[in-house]
């Protein structure tokens, strides 16, 4: 099971988890035992808690795989970029040093 998995079949849980909440809250405010309000503050807080803890998952989650990358050595996208520029940079100053160097082709 990759990382993705395991997020994934977190991620799916809480929401099957936050259904299987909202539907025992509305049993309860069928039944009596808690009003409509008190039971969706319940539902209102649980979700976002449930909010806090999704986001505080993808930050972890973030955070884990930039350090993987970092300890393999790979570079970023933004390094991949600078390093494609330097190499346009320096095909240009060869083309001008080729250009120097032979100047009767240049016609």
């Amino acid at each position: 099971m990759t990382v993705f998995d395991v997020v994934r079949n977190a991620v799916l849980a809480g929401f099957g988890v936050q259904e299987k909440v909202k539907e025992f809250i509305d049993e309860l405010v069928r039944k009596g035992e808690l009003s409509e309000s008190q039971g969706a503050k319940v539902v209102r807080e649980w979700s976002e808690r449930a909010d806090r803890g999704s986001s505080d998952l993808n930050k972890n989650f973030s955070e884990l795989m930039s350090k993987t990358l970092e300890k393999m050595n790979i570079p970023t996208k933004e390094e991949l970029e600078l390093l494609n520029k330097r190499v346009q940079d320096i095909s240009i100053r060869v083309r001008k040093l080729e250009d120097i160097a032979r100047p009767e082709q240049k016609e």
